[in-house]
């Protein structure tokens, strides 16, 4: 395509006739020449803002790229409403590939029962592939807006299903035939199903009426990056029982064929939380088919302790996702093969 804004043919056609989910709330939404959206409040009621940009994958792009941002607003206590889009495309793109992605995206919107209220899309030579940067709009009770900062001394630290499970998916989808060399086909295909656990929405809502004090979605950085986040935003140290975080043991075997710490891999569908009574919101989280874990406790202090048995060690600062190593080996391998 030429690069630049997308025709308006291909926005009527190829996006706009894909958006169908609809909210009361939203008083203008996406249309041709229009700039901004608008969105009505009862009153009582804030705003929740995110924005999140989905770089890591191209396949199911779309459809993380909603999942995230309603994971990042349920963090916060919100009920999603919307979101805005701005995709910006490869010069190699083609309509039919914008029409798959925008139907991705209306698929998960549907699911979550959010609407489309407008961006911006255009085919540009900065990107290699297709990025979208989402912003999510979302609404709460001002009495119920839940931070990542609301960590108090002496609460239990829980997390929500199993660690990595995102990146596991990912890299599954992407390096399918390399994984089908070592694993079975079924191993494989459990892997790559694990995006539908990626909601972290059914888990907030109830944490929320239960009364939790913080929640922090697990993404890039992975749990360790997560942990490191909430102890900073609420001035609180932490203990963490490295055996009780749970992982999947699929996880654990695609992160030891690439060489991944699945502590630092991208986690969305993990929900770290805060709060007083942690061992009773897990027995209410797996009464309603969510599984938790308490995995430590917050403490005085600013030391944020991983133990593993007799062994010590120290959260570090969160650094760059594991996830990334896959395509750093990618691009050395092509590198080395035009050397040769």
């Amino acid at each position: 395509m030429k690069v630049g804004k997308v025709s308006e043919t291909i926005l009527k056609r190829s996006i706009f006739k894909q958006i169908r989910t609809k909210r009361e709330e939203v008083l203008l939404g996406a249309g041709v020449g229009e700039d901004c959206a608008a969105v009505k409040l009862s009153p009582g009621e804030v705003f929740v803002l995110s924005t999140d940009p989905i770089t890591g994958t191209i396949k199911d792009v779309g459809n993380l790229a909603i999942q995230v941002t309603v994971n990042d607003l349920a963090s916060s206590g919100a009920e999603p409403v919307g979101v805005m889009l701005t995709v910006l495309l490869p010069k190699a793109v083609t309509e039919e590939d914008i029409r798959e992605m925008m139907s991705q995206v209306e698929e998960a919107c549907s699911v979550f029962q959010i609407q489309v209220m407008g961006g911006h899309t255009e085919v540009t030579a900065a990107v290699a592939q297709p990025v979208i940067s989402v912003t999510g709009v979302g609404k709460a009770r001002e009495d119920q807006l839940i931070s990542t900062a609301g960590a108090k001394v002496g609460q239990d630290i829980l997390v929500t299903k199993w660690i990595g499970i995102e990146g596991t998916s990912i890299i599954a989808k992407e390096k399918e035939e390399e994984l089908g060399k070592r694993f079975s086909k079924s191993f494989v295909e459990t892997a790559k199903g694990f995006d539908q656990y990626l909601s972290v929405l059914p888990e907030a809502r109830l944490a929320v009426k239960l009364g939790v004090s913080a929640m922090h979605d697990v993404t890039e950085g992975g749990i360790y990056g997560a942990l490191w986040e909430l102890a900073e935003a609420s001035g609180i140290g932490l203990e963490i029982d490295l055996k009780a975080i749970p992982i999947r043991q699929e996880t654990v075997e695609v992160c030891e064929h690439f060489g991944l710490n699945p502590y630092y891999l991208i986690s969305s569908g993990c929900m770290l939380m805060a709060g007083d009574r942690g061992h009773d919101l897990v027995r209410e989280l797996k009464k309603a088919g969510i599984p938790a874990a308490v995995i430590g406790k917050a403490v005085e202090g600013k030391a944020r302790r991983i133990l593993n048995g007799e062994e010590e060690a120290f959260l570090e600062r969160p650094r760059t996702d594991e996830l990334y190593k896959i395509y750093q080996l990618e691009q050395e391998t092509e590198e080395c093969g035009k050397k040769f």
